[in-house]
């Protein structure tokens, strides 16, 4: 569980703004929409096969450079 503690004098959307920060660095909040709706195997299986083929043409872009 994510926790954020505010110092004497801070405000609280600096603490939003650190709890915000901190669910992303996690994943908590990508995690929670994936499983908002149930998805197929066979289309969670195509979507992780389209994301290794957009990863695998950035690296190749790279490696031409």
């Amino acid at each position: 569980m994510a926790e954020v503690k505010l110092r004497k004098g801070q405000s609280v959307e600096v603490g939003i703004q650190k709890l915000r920060k901190l669910l992303d660095r996690e994943g908590t909040l990508k995690k929670v929409k994936e499983k908002r709706f149930y998805e197929k195997p066979s289309r969670k299986k195509y979507r992780q096969q389209r994301k290794a083929k957009y990863i695998q043409r950035l690296r190749s872009k790279d490696e031409q450079w």
